[in-house]
């Protein structure tokens, strides 16, 4: 014989639900808060161009997008560990896509270095013809946790390919490599992780510069 549940049974049973789902709700409201950067120049010194980018009159550049290493495509910020072992952060991420933050941030610093000329960040505006094409590869864009094999120190890593194409054939004009590796960054400190990133890609626009300078464009 089945006896019949009380009411009394039934508000016990409502009242350890509810505080069930309270409990869950404090862990949500303790855990870790996520926190997104941005690239950009806040808190770094403004560039000193003694001398322009020296090409013909009202040139228009095109900053195309950036090719990413297939690792570096996420949102997670990158920290390297030893020669082969990668971390994604999971508490501090991008606040946009990281190949447009990189083209909005190259694009931003070649222009101060060319003032006199238009540079376009893809996508650019329909309609826009550019004279010379820029190509970046970005091979690593991440922070070292162990970096210096001497000091044990961590250091922040950019490599990047890069071409400058005419864009009626495509033909090379130029193209290097720039690599920076620069010290001085804390694990852990993601701020500074982001600020040392930004200027290692005001180093990659000066080597465009210097390059763009030297090309002869038809």
């Amino acid at each position: 014989m089945t006896t019949p549940t009380r009411p009394h049974t039934h508000r016990l049973l409502l009242l350890a639900a509810l505080l069930s789902l309270t409990g869950c709700f404090s862990l949500g409201r303790e855990a870790t808060p996520q926190q997104h950067y941005v690239l950009g120049t806040v808190g770094l010194a403004t560039p000193t161009v003694d001398s322009p980018l020296e090409l013909p009159s009202g040139l228009v550049i095109g900053i195309r997008s950036p090719r990413l290493a297939d690792y570096l495509a996420t949102r997670f910020i990158v920290i390297r560990r030893g020669a082969h072992a990668v971390e994604f952060s999971d508490y501090h991420r991008w606040g946009e896509e990281l190949g447009r933050g990189i083209n909005r941030m190259v694009a931003t610093q070649l222009a101060t270095r060319a003032p006199h000329h238009r540079v376009e960040a893809a996508p650019w505006p329909a309609g826009t013809a550019p004279d010379v094409l820029v190509q970046v590869d970005i091979l690593r864009f991440e922070g070292v946790a162990e970096g210096d094999p001497v000091t044990g120190g961590a250091e922040v890593h950019l490599l990047a390919t890069w071409e400058i194409l005419r864009p009626t054939d495509g033909a090379i004009l130029a193209r290097g490599t720039t690599e920076v590796r620069e010290g001085g960054w804390s694990v852990g400190d993601f701020d500074g992780l982001v600020r040392l990133l930004s200027a290692a890609l005001e180093v990659l626009a000066e080597d465009l510069a210097l390059n763009l300078e030297r090309i002869a464009v038809p």
